[in-house]
């Protein structure tokens, strides 16, 4: 069931290793195939040096699984809400790669200071509200999803594919599984950037919008001028 998107999973677990962005077991990609509505993620607990495809496990929307041998990663239920609330979503990623984390644990959002940020992120990388006691004890791991889509009442998870849930880590999201890792490891780089710079020179002033908006576009928006077209055949 779903080979070609388990070896994609894996891939994408493994590449988190290869980007530096996990210690220990901190750290899961999922994908989803929509067709069948069901996402393949990583087994919990089990060590990045000792995964193959065959162990990646297939849940269903409600994060029941459906094939595998192991238990699926335990943050499995925030990661199918996610797919269930942005549809254009294909990917996700959840690390605790230190940067990131740091804004997180300080309950800061990430300001887009430069054209390196805007080139990925249109904005300010948004934070969560803290849970509640109430909500961490009924249901931590689907509140953690519920407070993301909360947060993204009034934002568009497409041109934002990131969000710091306070106090925890950073969740990041894509077209596929691939995108989601490149999207967290540009994650870490800005936050990485943004806190250097605030060292430098703490009170620095934000990108002006004109700017900002131009890079993004130039690389995302529908007459996006970066990279080579699709006829290019490159040597």
């Amino acid at each position: 069931m779903l080979e070609e998107l388990k070896e994609s999973v894996f891939k994408a677990n493994v590449d988190l290793v290869d980007q530096g962005l996990v210690t220990l077991t901190w750290g899961n990609v999922s994908g989803i195939d929509r067709e069948q509505g069901l996402v393949v993620i990583k087994p919990s607990g089990v060590p990045y040096d000792r995964l193959d495809p065959t162990q990646m496990v297939v849940v269903d929307l409600d994060g029941k699984r459906v094939e595998g041998d192991y238990n699926p990663s335990s943050d499995t239920p925030t990661h199918v809400l996610l797919y269930r609330h942005f549809q254009s979503i294909g990917g996700i990623t959840h690390t605790h790669s230190s940067c990131a984390v740091m804004y997180a644990q300080a309950r800061r959002e990430i300001p887009c200071y430069g054209t390196t940020h805007a080139d990925h992120f249109h904005g300010t990388v948004p934070l969560t509200r803290a849970l509640t006691a109430d909500e961490v004890e009924a249901d931590y791991e689907g509140n953690t999803g519920r407070v993301i889509i909360e947060r993204f009442a009034a934002l568009d998870a497409a041109s934002m594919p990131a969000v710091l849930v306070a106090g925890h880590g950073p969740f990041s999201w894509g077209s596929t599984a691939q995108k989601s890792v490149e999207n967290a490891v540009a994650l870490e780089a800005v936050a990485r950037m943004a806190m250097g710079m605030m060292q430098i020179n703490s009170d620095a002033t934000e990108l002006e919008s004109y700017v900002l908006d131009k890079h993004y576009q130039r690389k995302h928006g529908p007459t996006a001028t970066y990279g080579q077209s699709s006829n290019t055949h490159l040597i």
